[in-house]
């Protein structure tokens, strides 16, 4: 097993510790460090999860793109929190987040679009996420008129964006021996981070 989390050793502003963590990842060479789990609820109150895609840490807040009119986007529309969990099994490590999510402004989506490769970018236009589709084809055609009409520059859809979960709660879960794993969970009030263990 690997070392533990100790109070001692982590740090006191969660969004560090996050990034130390992370980097860990991405020197042990794994694939898609970034992928998190995002799990919304529905207005009636069903919940849904799925992997995205974590493409900055800012302002207190875990970035990510979609679109808007999607599952998720149009249940982050009506309940507007969600939850992020990463896992990086060979670490041992997960680290699960809580918060208010908020869309990002338009001009952050305008410059992370502008730098995505041209397929995705025309994908955003063709592809109606999370609607029915009757066969493949239909998704190649719509692509296909897209990538007439916008050329090699296609302007950002209007329903495709960025979201911002503000963190509210940040648990670091450490693997170790005996399933005595170490957690260690950081609260905010106000503007500080409270911290305290959770037994395993």
């Amino acid at each position: 097993m690997r070392s533990g989390l100790s109070e001692a050793q982590a740090d006191r502003d969660p969004l560090r510790q996050f990034e130390r963590w992370f980097q860990d990842a991405q020197r042990a060479g794994l694939a898609l460090p970034n992928a998190m789990t995002l799990a919304t609820v529905s207005a009636a109150g069903r919940p849904s999860a799925r992997v995205v895609l974590l493409k900055g840490v800012d302002r207190g807040g875990f970035v990510f793109y979609t679109n808007y009119r999607s599952r998720k986007g149009l249940e982050l529309e009506s309940q507007p929190a969600a939850c992020l969990l990463f896992l990086w099994s060979e670490l041992e490590r997960q680290v699960r987040i809580e918060g208010a999510v908020e869309k990002v402004s338009a001009e952050e989506s305008d410059a992370y679009y502008a730098g995505r490769p041209l397929g995705a970018r025309l994908s955003a236009w063709a592809s109606a996420q999370s609607e029915r589709v009757a066969e493949r084809s239909v998704l190649e055609q719509l692509f296909a008129a897209k990538k007439q009409q916008y050329g090699e520059h296609p302007p950002r859809p209007p329903h495709w964006g960025g979201y911002r979960l503000i963190a509210q709660a940040i648990e670091f879960w450490q693997g170790r021996a005996d399933r005595l794993h170490d957690r260690l969970l950081y609260r905010r009030t106000g503007n500080a981070w409270t911290l305290e263990r959770l037994a395993p």
